[in-house]
């Protein structure tokens, strides 16, 4: 499983460089490289967030100081591989980089693993939540849809076979509905599971981290 966080991490990295320099000019030129790896320690960077800056400065003929950067950083993820940091680094869905030093790191991973815990309950409430949404606004619309029809099969001049279609059409609309109604009343019982669920894990944690 580490290795798999380090992977997801390590794509994201890529992601990043792709899309944008890293350090601007003027921060290249400061050359303050111990005090850049300590920013990047904070946040939780592996050594192979250096690669990026380097090719960013590169831009500006600036190579960087690798050990300052690695003292810089190890100082950095004092910071960052702590009890809190490691569950609100989980809380978030943010991926772990398996960055922190092995002695910080038993207390930093169960951390990070409540707070996984947390975010899985947490999306699972946004998800019935926007499901809910999108029922309700099909709801909305299958009403709409019915009046809509009532009000063609009202119209003069139309035969009987045509009025006979617009009541199968209406009628077909009422059984989507009723369906789509039977869902929605699914979709807030999911919800109401879900509400539980997170209540009880702000419970279980509020005295080990407090609120968030």
């Amino acid at each position: 499983m580490k290795y798999l966080i380090i992977a997801a991490a390590a794509g994201g990295a890529a992601l990043a460089l792709g899309s944008c320099a890293t350090m601007s000019e003027e921060q290249c030129m400061a050359g303050d490289w111990s005090g850049q790896g300590y920013v990047d320690g904070q946040s939780g960077y592996t050594m192979s967030r250096l690669d990026e800056h380097a090719e960013a400065c590169a831009k500006h003929g600036i190579a960087p100081d690798a050990t300052a950067y690695a003292a810089g950083r190890r100082q950095g993820l004092v910071y960052y591989c702590t009890p809190a940091k490691g569950f609100e680094v989980g809380r978030t869905g943010s991926g772990y980089g398996g960055v922190c030093p092995s002695e910080l790191e038993a207390d930093f991973m169960p951390a990070y693993r409540d707070g996984q815990i947390v975010h899985e309950v947490e999306a699972a409430l946004a998800a019935a939540r926007s499901r809910v949404d999108g029922l309700g606004a099909r709801l909305q619309e299958l009403d709409e849809k019915i009046v809509a029809k009532q009000a063609e099969a009202r119209a003069d001049g139309l035969t009987d076979e045509q009025r006979e279609q617009i009541r199968n059409r209406i009628a077909e609309i009422r059984r989507e509905r009723a369906d789509t109604e039977r869902e929605w009343r699914r979709g807030q019982d999911e919800i109401d599971d879900a509400e539980r669920d997170v209540r009880d894990v702000r419970w279980r944690f509020r005295d080990q981290y407090g609120s968030w």
